[in-house]
């Protein structure tokens, strides 16, 4: 379109309207192929799925060494503070890292596009960092942590003064974490989303004397074991599973 004067004395440019106030002083508008691309990348963003949304008030010291064998970016330190975030389509998971790190001064230890989600770490010391990141990514996709998925839980057990034989299989399979001995007890746990047996893991640390053996908390069904004596292996799993029940009574 031209450039023209309207009757009310504001200048259009490419069919959007640049008017002044009484002072002088004019707004900065954005033409309209520009306004139509950042509508765009509104509607997509705003079409990110938040499948989960796991805070960490301070990880345990054998959850932050396990995480931080399978850490491609900055490793997690015991006591710091944690952000899990999984997101579906997977690709997203690139926006809503961007859109984290932005935020504040989080750390990036993973990020992971599987084909159907996205998943990513943030770590700082200080809390109020990370629950900031989360906010901000929380409006900007137009969620809010009751939205997030609730946590289904497929198969929860415990097996008591396990074989040597069942041990040793369970030890050459898992490298990443401690390794289980014939007698111990195993309590396992397999949730979807994944991500949510984090921090049935890390409460689980907080509540007993147990071993962490492994923990999965990508693909479709994140999967967590953990091993030690019967008693304290019972303490862990009532921690673990309070905390799954705490996420879906919060969810809506």
């Amino acid at each position: 379109m031209a450039l023209g004067s309207s009757s009310s004395g504001g200048t259009q440019i490419t069919g959007t309207r640049v008017g002044s106030d009484s002072s002088g002083a004019s707004c900065v508008i954005t033409t309209d192929s520009e306004g139509s691309r950042l509508a765009r990348q509104s509607s997509h963003v705003q079409s990110i799925e938040l499948r989960t949304y796991v805070f960490l008030d301070s990880l345990q010291p054998q959850l932050a060494a396990y995480m931080g064998t399978v850490s491609q970016g900055f490793l997690p330190i015991p006591g710091d503070a944690c952000l899990w975030l999984e997101v579906s389509p997977g690709m997203a998971v690139h926006r809503v890292t961007d859109i984290a790190l932005k935020a504040s001064t989080v750390r990036l230890g993973q990020m992971i596009v599987e084909r159907a989600f996205g998943s990513l770490a943030l770590y700082h010391r200080d809390q109020s960092n990370v629950l900031h990141s989360g906010d901000v990514v929380l409006e900007a996709i137009g969620s809010r942590v009751e939205l997030r998925s609730r946590c289904e839980v497929s198969w929860t057990e415990i097996i008591r003064a396990i074989t040597p034989d069942h041990a040793v299989l369970i030890n050459r399979q898992n490298r990443r974490g401690s390794m289980i001995q014939a007698g111990m007890s195993m309590f396992i746990l397999e949730t979807e989303p994944a991500g949510y047996v984090l921090i049935a893991a890390n409460e689980a640390e907080k509540a007993s004397n147990i071993t962490v053996v492994d923990v999965k908390a990508v693909g479709a069904f994140g999967r967590l074991t953990l091993a030690g004596r019967e008693g304290d292996v019972e303490e862990a799993a009532a921690a673990a599973m309070r905390a799954i029940s705490h996420i879906n009574n919060k969810a809506s």
